[in-house]
């Protein structure tokens, strides 16, 4: 019987951008501070809490407009 689990695998876009610039910031390819070598780590998270914030703000605007 074949396995039927829709696991996937691999770094992602996000992880392989990171692990370039990783390397070129070990490498001293780039002198670039860690914060920006990281920020394909952090900066979708970034996104993603700001959406969800903007979101929050607009259900809370929607039920006070609404009594």
């Amino acid at each position: 019987m074949a396995d039927s689990s829709n696991a996937t695998g691999g770094i992602g876009l996000a992880g392989a951008v990171f692990l370039v610039f990783l390397i070129l910031k070990l490498l001293d390819k780039i002198d670039w501070s860690w914060w920006w070598v990281t920020a394909p780590l952090w900066i979708p998270f970034g996104l993603f809490m700001a959406i969800a914030a903007v979101c929050l703000v607009m259900a809370g605007l929607v039920k006070l407009l609404s009594r």
